[in-house]
């Protein structure tokens, strides 16, 4: 049962968040929307499974940590830019619009299935090389994603005409170091939960598959590539660039 409510908690925050969105038509709250309503499912799996155990605790803190600065940052962002792009035509369309909170909630609750393992079923959890091997990931992953939104950031600032687009620090090794980050964690994620899994919560490979089938080939890098080649694809040094250097990890 209590899958089941982490479920309708998941959609039920997006449903309800998507009605002021749609009346004011504005995007600006979706991605914090997203962020809260993993912080709702995981506090309340927490709630319902009386967590106790350090493991338990160490993924309820982690996907907090996470959870609060993504959200934050995507939010200080979208207000600084005034919109998201992604939106501009489907926040008219009540129901595209109601389509793209759907999917937020449903990337919320998949994304989760490897913690929420570990918050329901890991009350007897002890150390392992999978767990330590899990969190390790999981801390370079998002060392990568924080590092490169810095990055990132930071060029914005700064960026000119001369050099429109960023090749340098992490984004020398990948076009979207933030991207493989995100990745990296929920892998992470994943592998902490490996010592619990058995009959059907083998599912929750669904997890990081999902994560990185999302990633790299719905929402999240093809998108940028698109955008990228529209407005540099012209240009020499782009294209040297993106001959030179993974999308992710490795290849182009």
């Amino acid at each position: 049962m209590n899958w089941w409510n982490i479920l309708a908690i998941a959609f039920g925050v997006q449903w309800v968040a998507f009605v002021p969105s749609y009346i004011f038509k504005t995007e600006k709250f979706y991605d914090l929307c997203g962020s809260t309503t993993f912080l709702a499912c995981i506090w309340s799996a927490a709630a319902l499974s009386g967590v106790s155990n350090p493991w338990q605790l160490l993924v309820v803190g982690l996907v907090t940590i996470w959870a609060l600065r993504l959200g934050s940052f995507l939010f200080l962002r979208v207000m600084k830019t005034g919109e998201d792009s992604r939106f501009r035509e489907i926040k008219h369309s009540a129901p595209r619009f109601l389509v793209a909170w759907t999917l937020q909630g449903a990337w919320v609750f998949l994304t989760l299935l490897a913690a929420l393992v570990i918050v329901f079923n890991g009350a007897e959890l002890t150390a392992t090389p999978w767990g330590w091997a899990g969190l390790a990931i999981w801390i370079i992953g998002f060392v990568t994603e924080v590092v490169a939104d810095r990055q990132k950031s930071a060029f914005r600032e700064q960026k000119s005409k001369e050099k429109p687009f960023i090749t340098s620090g992490l984004w020398k090794f990948s076009r979207h170091p933030n991207y493989a980050g995100e990745i990296l964690l929920w892998l992470g994620m994943f592998i902490m939960s490996v010592p619990l899994l058995s009959g059907w919560l083998w599912l929750v490979v669904i997890s990081p598959v999902f994560v990185y089938l999302l990633i790299s080939r719905v929402s999240g890098v093809p998108m940028l590539e698109e955008q990228a080649d529209k407005r540099w694809g012209e240009m020499e040094a782009y294209q040297a660039y993106k001959a030179s250097t993974p999308k992710l990890f490795f290849g182009n």
